[in-house]
C-alpha cells in the first residue's frame, strides 16, 4: 500500500522507516497538516496516517475518497478530528492506536505537579545566575492532598495508581466506573463533588460533545481557592477564556497543560523568530503560574514504537481484510 504520511516530524520517519522494514509498505512523508487546503497532496495514494492536528471534515472526505483513499489510519488515540459518520458514507475505513504507553502520559501529569508546586523550573533558572535564594519557591506536600481525576481510562487509571503511591486521597469521575479502581480504593464521586473538594484536579477523558469546555466559568467557581488544574488530555476540555479569569482572580492557583485550545496553529512548530498572534497562549504565558507543554506527554521511547507498531499493524489488518480491534468505521 501506497501511504500519505501527514504533520511528520524527523523522528517519525526514523521510527516507521525502521520498523516498516519488516511490512514493506510505501511511505510518502508530508511535514504539512492534512486540511483542506492541502487535500490536494492525498492524490495516488491508498492510504493516509495523520495525527492529532490534522483534521478531515464531512467537506473533505468526498475529496479523499475521490482522491482514491481507502484508509485513514491515525496514529494517535483521540478522532475527535476525523468526521467518522462522513468516513463510512464515503466508503473510507478509519483506525487508530487506543493505547499507547499510559505511562508516558501519567508521568508527565505528575511532572507537571511537582515542577508548579516546587518550582524546580525557576529554582533552575536561578541556580544558572548565581541566585541560590530560596524566596518566592515554597510548595506545598503532595501527601494527604485530594487529587480529582477525571477519566479513568488507561491513562486515568495509570495516573490514580501513581497518585496513590505518592499518599494522595483519590476521587474520580467517570460515566464508566472501574471495578478494579474502586477495589483499590478510588473513590467515585460526582463531578460537582470532584470539584468542590480536590486541591488537585487532573483531565484524562476523550474530547467529545459533552466534555468540550467541561472546565468552564461554573465549574471552576465551585472549586477551591488557589485549585491546581492539568490538562494532558484535549485542549478544548477547558475553556480557555474562563481559566484566564480564573488565573486573574486567584481561583485557580496553578495551571500546567500539554494541550491548547487552539494548538494547531502553535505546537509541533518553531516559532521562535515568529510574532505569535494568539493572544490567549501569550497571555497565559505571561502568568508565573502557568506552566506549558507542547503536547509532549506521550513523547518516549517506549510510545513512539507502541505508535509505529500498531499503526504498522492497522494497516496489514485493512490490507489484509482481518478482524481489527482498533477500526473505528
Amino acid at each position: 500500500m501506497r501511504i500519505a504520511f501527514f504533520s511528520s516530524k524527523p523522528y517519525d520517519e526514523e521510527y516507521f522507516e525502521t520498523h516498516n522494514k519488516a511490512y514493506g509498505f510505501e511511505f510518502v512523508y508530508f511535514e504539512t497538516a492534512l486540511n483542506p487546503k492541502t487535500t490536494h497532496l492525498t492524490k495516488g495514494f491508498d492510504a493516509i496516517c495523520i495525527f492529532v492536528n490534522d483534521v478531515i471534515d464531512r467537506n473533505m472526505m468526498p475529496h479523499l475518497s475521490k482522491n482514491g483513499i481507502l484508509l485513514i489510519t491515525l496514529r494517535c488515540a483521540g478522532f475527535n478530528n476525523v468526521d467518522l459518520e462522513a468516513a463510512k458514507a464515503n466508503q473510507i475505513s478509519v483506525a487508530r492506536v487506543p493505547a499507547y504507553s499510559p505511562e508516558s502520559i501519567a508521568e508527565h501529569t505528575l511532572a507537571l505537579i511537582l515542577t508548579l508546586n516546587r518550582k524546580t523550573h525557576k529554582a533552575y533558572n536561578r541556580v544558572r545566575e548565581g541566585n541560590f535564594s530560596l524566596n518566592k519557591l515554597m510548595g506545598f506536600n503532595l501527601h494527604g492532598k485530594q487529587v480529582g481525576v477525571i477519566g479513568t481510562g488507561k491513562i486515568g487509571s495509570t495516573f490514580c495508581k501513581v497518585m496513590t503511591g505518592l499518599g494522595c486521597k483519590i476521587v474520580a469521575f467517570d460515566v464508566n466506573e472501574s471495578q478494579t479502581l474502586i477495589n483499590q480504593g478510588i473513590d467515585y464521586v460526582s463531578l460537582n463533588n470532584l470539584f468542590e473538594t480536590s486541591d488537585i484536579i487532573s483531565l484524562h477523558c476523550p474530547l467529545t460533545d459533552k466534555t468540550k469546555h467541561i472546565i468552564d466559568k461554573d465549574s471552576l467557581e465551585v472549586m477551591k481557592d488557589g485549585v491546581m488544574l492539568i490538562n494532558t488530555s484535549r485542549g478544548a476540555l477547558i475553556n480557555t477564556q474562563a481559566a484566564i479569569h480564573a488565573l486573574m482572580s486567584k481561583k485557580i492557583g496553578y495551571l500546567g497543560i500539554d494541550v491548547y485550545e487552539q494548538e494547531e496553529d502553535l505546537f509541533f512548530k518553531d516559532l521562535s523568530e515568529t510574532v505569535i498572534e494568539d493572544e490567549d497562549i501569550l497571555r497565559l504565558n505571561s502568568f508565573p503560574n502557568v506552566l506549558i507543554t507542547s503536547h509532549q506527554a506521550y513523547f518516549t521511547k517506549e510510545a513512539m514504537e507502541e505508535i509505529t507498531l500498531t499503526t504498522l499493524e492497522n494497516i496489514k489488518a485493512f490490507e489484509q481484510r482481518l478482524p481489527n480491534p482498533n477500526s473505528l468505521s
